[in-house]
């Protein structure tokens, strides 16, 4: 054995040091583990809580939305005020089928207490026809209604108003409003699309 390095091994001082160097990156490590486990908490609690994304699925949506965009969520704003008419909002399916998505995108029509009719591919709203200068078609489904929305509930339809093209509220009626989980406010991706919804 080299009697130098013997020595060196024995020597207090540098025993003391390494046990310095080997307790700081212990610490250290501890000191990383904490605050990673502290920022994936916070984004676990804001995406279930507060904002999340979504992806669009299907074709209901357009012009408006279209196929495998991201959209930014706001899941906490219904929690301070109730959805209004013309958001597109984010709710679980109350009607699922096989293999089916568990939650749509759809935008409110009308609200509680409302009227819904359609009439010759035009909607109505409490007899008052509705200019919707998001849709590229006139509904093509036939005509629908009067329908009248209960109190807690929302009616809405995909702005995809060619035949068959959106699974809404003339097929499954009016949803409860304690479904709806947040709303579309920003398109994310592609980024050619970014925007407001």
């Amino acid at each position: 054995m080299n009697p130098a390095l013997d020595n060196e091994c024995k020597d207090p001082a540098i025993k003391e040091r390494r046990e310095q160097s080997h307790g700081s990156f212990a610490a250290e490590l501890w000191d990383w583990i904490k605050s990673i486990s502290v920022a994936l908490l916070v984004v676990v609690i804001v995406n279930q809580f507060v904002f999340s994304q979504s992806i669009v699925d299907g074709h209901s949506m357009e012009p408006t939305l279209s196929n495998g965009e991201r959209l930014f969520v706001n899941r906490i704003i219904y929690r301070f005020t109730a959805p209004h008419y013309g958001d597109i909002v984010i709710f679980k399916d109350p009607a699922p089928t096989g293999g089916s998505r568990d939650y749509l995108v759809k935008r409110v029509i009308a609200e509680a207490g409302d009227w819904v009719e359609i009439r010759s591919g035009k909607l109505y709203v409490n007899d008052q026809l509705v200019e919707e200068d998001y849709v590229s078609s006139p509904i093509e489904d036939g005509d629908f209604g009067p329908y009248q929305v209960n109190e807690g509930h929302l009616f809405v339809l995909g702005d995809n108003r060619r035949r068959s093209a959106s699974r809404d509220s003339r097929t499954f009626g009016a949803i409860a409003q304690s479904a709806v989980v947040g709303k579309a406010v920003w398109v994310i991706w592609p980024l050619n699309k970014f925007g407001g919804v």
